[in-house]
């Protein structure tokens, strides 16, 4: 599986969340591909509930939000969401663009969460350097 993804918008999400400590680059591509599984998960309920609808186009709406941000507020990149948001529903739906912005908002939410425990996981190991085994154990222990 590639992660569309760009690494960069991730690694920035762990150091907001790492309060000083250093992010390796294998936590960075652990954190993509996982925000990139939950999109892929999310688009596929979305999808269902647009289908439920009689619509082709998925709308901010399908995955919950009522409210959209604005994008500028966000730190991940809209195009990589919308080709996570298509990597496992029909080719047949469109994803509007609010609900592109909708769901790179959702998955930052979830990026900090597991972000923020991961920086504790690695201080109780007590090393500086947040890495891809505190990614992986947060999701062992909590998911």
């Amino acid at each position: 599986m590639t992660v569309e993804l760009p690494f960069a918008p991730v690694d920035a999400i762990i150091r907001r969340n790492a309060d000083g400590l250093r992010v390796s680059a294998e936590a960075a591509g652990e954190l993509a591909a996982r925000i990139q599984d939950r999109g892929a998960e999310l688009a596929i309920e979305a999808a269902e509930r647009a289908t439920e609808d009689g619509r082709k186009t998925l709308m901010a709406d399908d995955f919950g939000v009522q409210q959209v941000v604005e994008r500028e507020d966000i730190d991940l990149p809209v195009a990589p969401v919308d080709r996570i948001a298509r990597l496992r529903i029909d080719d047949r739906y469109r994803v509007s663009m609010e609900a592109r912005i909708a769901l790179a908002d959702i998955l930052e939410d979830y990026a900090d969460n597991v972000a923020r425990a991961a920086a504790k996981l690695a201080r109780h190991a007590d090393r500086r350097t947040v890495q891809a085994e505190d990614i992986e154990t947060y999701f062992a222990l909590f998911e």
